[in-house]
């Protein structure tokens, strides 16, 4: 099976800018059920990444999310193969990956939803196929 990132990876994807502030993050975060969220530029390049883990520090919400995100932001393009991804979250021991066509951020990629393409696309196993109950020399 060779499925590509784009046919697992989540669109529209929900981002915000650097300069906006934490507690607008959050609250997006919030609204949209999303545990991680690309920050992007004017020209929506990615520039950060913020997760839930950026929160475990009592952070005002009056700072800029540039003041918190994670600047080394991990990406797939979309025509990759979903077992690079998995790779580099595993390497890596990330969660959320982002995907990228040529430097533009088009969507978001999960632990969790490559798990869910798991479970929809599981491997069924037949039984092995039992002897003949015909006798050698007979047809």
């Amino acid at each position: 099976m060779n499925v590509k990132v784009e046919e697992v990876m989540v669109t529209p994807v929900i981002s915000t800018h650097e300069r906006q502030t934490v507690g607008h993050a959050k609250e997006i975060m919030q609204k949209n059920k999303v545990h991680s969220l690309p920050i992007v530029d004017g020209e929506n390049k990615v520039v950060g990444i913020l997760t839930i883990n950026d929160f475990i520090e009592r952070i005002s919400n009056d700072t800029t999310v540039n003041k918190v995100m994670s600047k080394q932001v991990l990406t797939v393009p979309k025509y990759s193969g979903i077992h690079i991804a998995a790779r580099i979250m595993r390497n890596h021991n990330i969660h959320h990956l982002v995907v990228t066509h040529e430097k533009e951020l088009v969507g978001v990629l999960s632990s969790l939803d490559l798990l869910q393409f798991v479970e929809d696309h599981r491997f069924i196993s037949k039984n092995a196929p039992t002897a003949s109950k015909r006798k050698k020399g007979r047809q």
